[in-house]
């Protein structure tokens, strides 16, 4: 953006000792949107001072996350929310300037991979069994136990690019190959755990009642490991919670993302990054309108 006077002053102003004077600045930048983002830019590199460097760094984050609530306010109102699209603009809150071409890239080389191996002749099991052998075994896919201590962990170009990722981050992209595959695996809600469910050929969400029925057996997405209705009936004892049905019922693509906001957030659960944690739950309800 052109550097205009009051430009030249809105920036000269962030060093404000004041912080309502510096609130009231953040405020009339962030309104003139995200154009101004390289006259931020060029401000920090030639600033030494790092606590104005934090004060346009969070300006800065702040204009990004404008821009990434109305990506996220479209994809909640699209028909079909793309579970690929929709990871992807998660991992833009931590990266906003990610370029998502690499990753669709490397997505389509590991689907293709895939997909010459199935056939209309196989066994679920036998699908399944192919979808993990490459995913873990010749992609070399690793899972890791949650923690909250990075939240690349969470983030799906990440996972892809480490080849390495958590219960939920692993589940998420097991669940886009099978959608790309149109193989009938989808996730339920299983409590404390993210656990999938290859559903019987021709299950409707709306003419089922009894989920449970209508799935063949379960995918522990950390490592491919397949588990059948006894191993879950065992789980559910060992937690001493009754296996209702709701925990059988698969979850929406815009669930699925909802819940990786959510767990992401619990990432930032300190003072300094906060406000991180604050956005990201605000993502998380603004799917629920």
């Amino acid at each position: 953006m052109e550097e205009t006077k009051e430009i030249s002053a809105l920036l000269t102003l962030i060093d404000d000792p004041d912080e309502e004077v510096f609130g009231a600045v953040t405020s009339k930048i962030i309104n003139l949107g995200r154009t101004i983002i390289p006259n931020l830019e060029h401000l920090w590199e030639t600033t030494p001072d790092e606590q104005i460097q934090e004060r346009i760094e969070l300006i800065i984050h702040k204009l990004h996350f404008n821009d990434l609530e109305e990506d996220f306010r479209q994809w909640s109102l699209s028909g079909h929310h793309d579970l690929l699209v929709g990871g992807l603009l998660v991992s833009k809150f931590q990266y906003p300037d990610l370029t998502t071409s690499a990753v669709l890239l490397e997505v389509e080389k590991i689907r293709r991979n895939i997909w010459l191996e199935l056939n209309n002749y196989l066994t679920p099991l036998e699908q399944v069994r192919i979808i993990t052998g490459i995913l873990y075994s010749y992609y070399s896919l690793k899972g890791s136990e949650v923690t909250y201590k990075d939240i690349n962990d969470f983030l799906i170009h990440k996972v892809l690019e480490s080849k390495r990722g958590n219960q939920l981050s692993n589940g998420i992209v097991y669940l886009i190959l099978c959608d790309l595959l149109d193989v009938p695996v989808k996730a339920i809600g299983v409590p404390r755990q993210f656990v999938l469910a290859y559903f019987k050929p021709g299950y409707s969400t709306e003419s089922t009642s009894d989920y449970s029925e209508k799935i063949e057996f379960f995918i522990d997405p950390s490592s491919g490991m397949v588990f059948s209705h006894k191993d879950i009936e065992n789980y559910f004892k060992r937690i001493s919670v009754p296996p209702v049905d709701a925990y059988f019922k698969p979850l929406t693509n815009k669930r699925v993302i909802q819940y990786l906001l959510e767990e992401s957030a619990r990432c930032f659960d300190n003072e300094k990054e906060g406000y991180k944690q604050e956005e990201l739950l605000k993502l998380a309800i603004l799917l629920d309108q």
